[in-house]
């Protein structure tokens, strides 16, 4: 076998030495400055282990490290800025506690804040509290952010809060498995594309998950309880939203905002909202396979919303089934298949279970008492009994509106685990207090 020249094998021994693989790990002590120290003596690779005590920030970590540590080793920014800043690709940080961030919203102060240029993060296991947002993944791409909690603030007013987790300009981020509480929105989505938002659990904030901008992205798996609106999909375009829970959300379980040809199925909202579903100004969206239960209105569907297909999907016991301010013709129904509407008195003689009859929500008189509530005075007059009655004997007498000429017989199931139910159980009745911070929902231009 021929050998290779001693030059050759000097260089690749030396590129071997040099490698990744010859990485060291450091134990780093608590006090002040120690972590700063220890990053700044650390070489690309290396790994630093923290133990139990308190660490001084802030601190930028500017070179590929992995930073790990128990809960008790504990990061504190001091209320300066953010506390960790990832200024360099391929950073880990897992297990600690980081805390102490500063407090300017518009500085987006954060605890830990992932810049432009540090793509591959990986932020996993950390306890995430007293901070204004938790973590800000702000133009570094394909990001992990998995597994933390993080606990947001509870003062001042709501939307004067930080997100628990902020993603700006971050292509192919992953967020998942996370459990968010207080603070203004779970995660906020801004001006991002091609991620995914699996698994997390969301409680006692603005938003669950707010989109503006954000393109190709899921929100899939994710449980939102008692916050005061689920998942607002704002100006956003071919989102995936899928198998969540909305459990006792105040306002909208799921909301469609200037949204475009997104797949929405698999989800279930019930209780607590006064809309299981609002779509606004929403076009070429696929609809399907929900469960909308028990909320003030089931749909309201409103501002030219035009080529959504609803199919599959179950109304139950909500007060107003549909709520469609318009006056064009809308069927909701697709290839012979409608929706389930548990007000619909039907039969299925041949057995299909499809509605032998057809479903229509809305009359004149609901038209009449949306744009003029004290008309709800007179309907239980005769001449108010009579109108309905002579629309519902005439069908050609009503205006436009939303019809289902397939409705289903059967209700699909989404089933909640134990656990989540009691996290339910316990948000249940929180709206009827009348503690609603300083939110106003309706006023869109406050998103």
């Amino acid at each position: 076998m021929r050998l290779l020249p001693a030059p050759i094998l000097g260089l690749i021994l030396g590129l071997l030495l040099s490698s990744p693989l010859a990485a060291g790990e450091r134990e780093v002590m608590p006090g002040a400055g120690r972590l700063a120290q220890a990053i700044a003596g650390a070489a690309p690779g290396d790994v630093l282990r923290l133990t139990e005590g308190t660490y001084s920030g802030p601190v930028t970590i500017d070179r590929p490290l992995t930073i790990t540590g128990p809960r008790g080793a504990v990061v504190d920014g001091g209320g300066a800025g953010s506390v960790v800043t990832i200024d360099a690709p391929d950073v880990m940080l897992s297990g600690f506690t980081v805390t102490g961030s500063g407090h300017l919203n518009q500085d987006l102060d954060a605890g830990v804040k992932i810049l432009r240029e540090a793509h591959r993060a990986r932020i996993e296991g950390l306890l995430v509290t007293g901070n204004m947002h938790g973590i800000d993944v702000h133009g570094g791409h394909d990001a992990r952010v998995i597994g933390n909690q993080i606990i947001g603030t509870r003062n001042p007013r709501m939307n004067e809060r930080g997100n628990g987790i902020y993603v700006w300009n971050s292509p192919g981020t992953l967020v998942q498995g996370n459990a968010i509480r207080y603070g203004r929105d779970g995660i906020f989505s801004n001006t991002s594309k091609d991620s995914t938002y699996r698994g997390n659990t969301f409680r006692d904030l603005r938003f669950a998950v707010h989109f503006m901008y954000t393109h190709r992205t899921e929100v899939i798996d994710n449980i939102s309880i008692g916050n005061h609106l689920g998942f607002a999909i704002m100006n956003s375009d071919r989102a995936v939203v899928r198998g969540n829970l909305s459990l006792g959300d105040r306002e909208h379980g799921v909301m469609l905002n200037y949204t475009n040809n997104s797949d929405i199925t698999g989800n279930l909202v019930r209780g607590g909202t006064k809309k299981c579903i609002f779509i606004y100004n929403a076009h070429k969206n696929l609809i399907w396979d929900n469960r909308f239960q028990d909320c003030g209105i089931g749909i309201h569907f409103t501002a030219g919303s035009e080529r959504n297909v609803l199919t599959s999907n179950a109304f139950i016991a909500n007060r107003e089934q549909v709520k469609y301010v318009g006056t064009r013709h809308m069927e909701w129904s697709h290839e012979g298949i409608g929706n389930y509407w548990s007000d619909h008195a039907a039969f299925d003689l041949n057995g299909d279970l499809i509605a032998d009859g057809t479903y229509r929500p809305n009359d004149l008189m609901d038209h009449i008492l949306w744009s003029q509530p004290a008309a709800a005075l007179l309907t239980g007059s005769p001449a108010v009994q009579l109108i309905r009655w002579s629309q519902s004997s005439f069908p050609a007498t009503l205006p436009g509106g939303v019809t289902d000429s397939a409705p289903l017989m059967r209700a699909l199931t989404i089933p909640v685990p134990d656990d989540i139910a009691a996290l339910e159980a316990a948000a249940a009745g929180r709206w009827t207090k009348g503690n609603f911070d300083d939110i106003d929902l309706d006023d869109l231009s406050s998103h």
